[in-house]
């Protein structure tokens, strides 16, 4: 903490209630009628992949793997940022700062020291990380993260794109971010540093997923933004691990934080009572919209972003494993938001499939109407979370291939997408649907039925489930006109098809 001068002055491990009051006192945020906070992240309402670097830098530099999402920096651009953040710093009057922990497994924990210009943000890393005991001023061993928003690099002087940046110094154990007041940067920051400490020093597998744990075992559910990877891992009769960032090691899974970070887009206690009800003080929601002329949230209101969150500690569920570690998986879920219609709503996945599907990591979104139309686009992010992986994606499906040939579990491709039609034609999976059949695999129903092949895709669909109507489990039967389905299959296969040419061509070309 020496670092800064004593003009500026230090709270220091504030509590969430003196860090919301602060929030509230001087204008940066306001109370809903729960008692959560609700603040507006300004211009920047999701994250900014492309204006993220990775300092390129011995003993490192080797193992990354350099494209789009993995920017390089140079060793001086980070010593000049770094520099100019701190003197920006040093000239406030106030900064917070906490000492957290990332990883619940305590032979993995990995000390973070979070440095802000505001108390929000503070809030957010006291949210989202473990608890730690407070550091003394020699604090070593750990990360440095630093979160300013108002520090706008310039790109001529700093070797950034643009004014706003992410920048990792693997060798300095240093994070800076700066010029975006979304405080999902800080969150991703993180993970993707165990992404390669994990990994690559630790032999521990880290994944972009949930995880529960009932009487039937342990369940991973793997899925981008938007497939119901939150969603589905906080079922009240199942005890939630993590929402969104696990670790894999010999011993079984374990967190990698201490809280959520979940959207909220349409949010309603009927759906997702888990998620409603740990909305309360403490709480931090980030670019939602009251009822008019009251303080309650309105869900349904977008207008500011699609990218609603609130941020919560993990023990605002009320059903979560402390500490959040768990055996080894019996089963996981690849959750996929297919729009265009066509992919069972439940698919059991052969080791080929698995590491496959994996591999592609698809999703399917619907454009926004700035571009004139809203039909669906496939998305492909391998290992379901290529912006923070910074090894290359093979490594990540090697680690898991080792584990289910290790321990066998079952693996799932499941469909959150649309049924009877692409979007705008068919109509989006039940939820209700989707749990039914999630809880018949976790109970083991689905190891009784017989199967059948998708005649374009080749995966295993079930013929029946229990809690479910039969007839929506095999996609073509829905469709009015089973052509149009046979094209739309095709085209989709195609898609895939040209995806993994990509990938080899890629691949190829790196070790070439």
């Amino acid at each position: 903490m020496s670092r800064f001068s004593i003009r500026t002055h230090i709270h220091y491990q504030l509590s969430r209630e003196q860090l919301s009051l602060q929030a509230l006192n001087r204008g940066f945020a306001v109370k809903s009628e729960t008692g959560a906070l609700m603040i507006s992240t300004g211009k920047f309402t999701g994250r900014s992949p492309e204006d993220k670097f990775i300092v390129r830098e011995l003993p490192h530099e080797q193992l990354i793997d350099w494209n789009a999402l993995n920017q390089p920096i140079s060793e001086a651009h980070f010593s000049k940022l770094s520099a100019d953040m701190t003197a920006y710093l040093d000239r406030l009057p106030e900064v917070w700062i906490r000492d957290v922990a990332a990883c619940a497994d305590p032979q993995y924990r990995l000390p973070v020291r979070v440095v802000t210009e505001d108390p929000q943000s503070n809030l957010f890393a006291a949210n989202l990380f473990l608890k730690s005991e407070p550091y003394d001023d020699g604090f070593s061993g750990g990360w440095h993260l630093i979160h300013a928003p108002g520090f706008k690099a310039d790109p001529n002087i700093h070797g950034t794109k643009n004014s706003n940046f992410t920048v990792i110094s693997f060798a300095n154990r240093t994070i800076l971010i700066g010029g975006t007041a979304y405080t999902g940067e800080i969150k991703k920051s993180v993970f993707s540093i165990l992404n390669l400490i994990l990994p690559a020093e630790k032999k521990v597998l880290s994944m972009h997923c949930s995880a529960s744990e009932g009487r039937e075992g342990v369940a991973l559910f793997f899925g981008l933004s938007g497939t119901g990877k939150t969603t589905l891992s906080a079922d009240p009769d199942r005890r939630l691990i993590g929402d969104d960032e696990i670790g894999w090691s010999e011993r079984g899974i374990f967190n990698l934080e201490g809280g959520c970070y979940a959207k909220v887009n349409g949010l309603t206690p009927e759906r997702e009572p888990a998620i409603f009800n740990a909305v309360r003080a403490g709480a931090l929601l980030e670019n939602t919209v009251f009822y008019s002329g009251t303080n309650k949230v309105n869900y349904q209101d977008t207008s500011l972003t699609e990218n609603t969150r609130v941020s919560y500690p993990l023990d605002f569920i009320s059903r979560s494993d402390q500490p959040a570690m768990a055996g080894v998986p019996l089963n996981i879920f690849f959750l996929t938001c297919d729009a265009y219609g066509v992919l069972p709503p439940v698919s059991r996945l052969s080791r080929e499939q698995a590491r496959e599907y994996f591999l592609m990591g698809y999703t399917a979104r619907v454009a926004g109407t700035e571009h004139g139309h809203r039909e669906p686009r496939p998305v492909f992010s391998p290992c379901f979370g290529a912006p923070f992986l910074p090894l290359p994606k093979e490594y990540y499906a090697d680690m898991l291939m080792a584990r289910f040939d290790a321990h066998q579990p079952a693996v799932w491709l499941i469909n959150t997408g649309w049924t009877s039609g692409p979007y705008g034609t068919g109509h989006r999976i039940d939820l209700a649907d989707t749990r039914a059949i999630v809880r018949a695999v976790l109970a083991g129903e689905l190891d009784k039925v017989m199967y059948r092949p998708h005649h374009v895709f080749g995966l295993r669909m079930p013929v029946s489930c229990p809690g479910v109507d039969a007839s929506i489990l095999d996609p073509s039967a829905n469709w009015s006109d089973p052509l149009a389905y046979d094209l739309a299959a095709e085209s989709l296969a195609h898609k895939f098809a040209e995806n993994r040419l990509i990938g080899h061509s890629t691949a190829a070309h790196k070790t070439a």
